[in-house]
């Protein structure tokens, strides 16, 4: 079996697309790839080493060359998995990315097109790019704005999302970005209510108009405020105070949004398979943004405590978001399914009996007399990793799998998948970082057998005995925390620490350190 692995890769490696599965990068599509399978640009490997790399016998860990860098000196290593599938479907990506404004304010510059990036391969002081670099933070740069960016995208189903989404959501966040440069750049004052507009005093005091009855206030009657008669200054309302990080929130939710969009629409011309998760960190303004839509995870650790940076979206975790939607929805369950949970499956001998259930109005359970539609299959079946939803898919939010059907049937599930990150933001420069305080993210087959303890025990022992000034020691960090995720095989499989079941899921993780982003002023 590992000698026809090996030569389905060497093939594809050549060119050759004939004989795929459903279950790989090519999806089993005549259509062309828009992006070859690869592993993340920045490994440097070629074409023999990504070959290799795809052993699901030795699963080698790879890491960084010592040539290589990335910024921050940050730190990755990844596995592929045991056999789960042909390929890794894990994919990473780690750039600084200048948000510029556009040269003609009409033009209408998408990622598909010319994203305004630029890439550098050492640390942010500009080492290794020859010649004088200027500082992108200081006051007299040109105008525009720099990120720190770092993305891992877990695929299913396939490797074609998760490779076109770690190659453009970056350049979605540009272009959402770019909308509200000019408010970023002046931090100093207030969000404008109407963009372009001067920004107004947020904290202004209710106006009472004797005259006017509320209704006719709120259709913006004659004298009414708001309404052309009456002066444009004064409100009846407190307006709300919006601040600038929320704008790079939405930036990303929004850069989300018309990733899974433009996935959607690739699949019309290209073979882009399955669908993937999706995690993403940003830092820009001295804040760092972590956005997650799906079931990988990132924690900070600082000073030996855990500080979770994202939450996983499984069908346990969003029950009642699915069960709503469904309840609201009746016909997306095809009439094969109930929206209702149960502790265990109905059997028919048990209707009119009296049974443990609960609904989307519910955390707890309660009793309900069984009918002829309980026994049809729950919506949210199976517990912990174990659970789907329509008996299909373990996670909830993510991006593609606009195609994806419940087996034998013609039930969509794509509407029950939210690609919606949640964002959570961490101000990173109020706190003094030493070496050792790192963000971890990882895909779920890192946090699926060790936990957030776990991990921050094993990341601050392996630093404690590093030099603190060889920047390579985050991607030793890295490699031994695969490592351990990963195991030794032996006679009963992939074996941890205290003889437990090892992951033989792709793991990838990203180990950055915390302190560069105290250096950016």
């Amino acid at each position: 079996m590992f000698t026809r692995m090996k030569s389905v890769v060497a093939n594809f490696m050549g060119g050759m697309m004939a004989g795929s599965s459903n279950v790989d990068h090519f999806g089993g599509s005549d259509l062309p790839l828009k992006y070859p399978y690869t592993r993340p640009e920045f490994l440097g490997l070629s074409p023999d080493e990504i070959e290799c790399s795809a052993d699901h016998i030795s699963r080698p860990i790879l890491i960084l060359k010592e040539t290589k860098r990335l910024p921050w000196a940050t730190g990755y290593a990844e596995v592929i998995n045991a056999g789960k599938s042909l390929l890794n479907e894990d994919q990473a990506c780690c750039e600084v990315v200048v948000v510029r404004r556009r040269p003609n304010a009409g033009g209408n510059s998408t990622p598909n097109m010319t994203p305004t990036t630029r890439r550098r391969s050492s640390l942010p002081n500009g080492e290794g790019l020859g010649g004088h670099q200027p500082n992108p933070y200081s006051p007299d740069a040109v105008p525009g704005l720099t990120f720190h960016y770092w993305g891992l995208f877990d695929g299913h189903a396939g490797s074609g999302a998760a490779v076109v989404a770690s190659k453009l959501l970056q350049h979605h966040i540009v272009e959402h970005l770019r909308e509200v440069l000019d408010v970023l750049r002046n931090p100093a004052q207030l969000v404008p209510i109407i963009h372009g507009e001067e920004p107004t005093n947020h904290n202004l005091t209710p106006t009472t108009h004797r005259g006017i009855t509320r209704t006719a206030s709120l259709r913006g009657a004659a004298g009414a405020p708001g309404s052309p008669s009456h002066p444009p200054s004064t409100r009846f309302f407190t307006e709300k105070k919006v601040h600038h990080e929320s704008l790079v929130m939405g930036a990303i939710e929004n850069a989300f949004k018309e990733m899974d969009a433009q996935i959607e629409r690739d699949k019309a011309v290209f073979n882009v398979s399955g669908g993937c998760t999706a995690l993403c960190a940003l830092f820009l303004l001295r804040k760092l943004y972590v956005g997650n839509a799906g079931d990988s995870r990132a924690i900070i650790i600082r000073g030996g405590e855990v500080i979770p940076m994202s939450t996983e979206f499984t069908p346990e975790s969003e029950r009642q978001r699915l069960q709503f939607l469904a309840y609201m929805q009746p016909h997306l369950l095809g009439g094969e399914f109930t929206h209702l949970e149960f502790p265990r499956r109905v059997q028919r001998k048990e209707v009119g009996k009296r049974m443990l259930y609960r609904d989307f109005t519910m955390s707890g359970w309660a009793y309900k007399t069984i009918e002829d539609d309980d026994l049809k299959f729950p919506l949210i079946y199976g517990e912990g990793k174990k659970a789907r939803v329509l008996a299909t898919i373990g996670v909830t939010r993510g991006l593609g799998d606009h195609e994806l059907k419940v087996h034998d049937s013609n039930i969509y599930i794509k509407p029950f998948l939210s690609c919606c990150p949640e964002v959570k933001v961490y101000p990173l420069t109020q706190y003094e970082h030493g070496a050792d305080d790192v963000l971890v993210m990882g895909t779920d087959g890192l946090w699926d057998v060790l936990s957030n303890q776990e991990v921050a025990e094993a990341v601050t022992c392996f630093l404690a005995n590093c030099d603190p000034d060889d920047q390579h020691r985050y991607t030793m960090a890295a490699q031994d925390l695969v490592m351990r995720a990963r195991g030794v095989l032996k006679d009963r499989g992939w074996r941890i620490a205290n003889d437990r079941l090892g992951s033989g899921d792709d793991i990838s993780v990203y180990i950055i350190p915390l302190m560069y982003g105290n250096r950016q002023t």
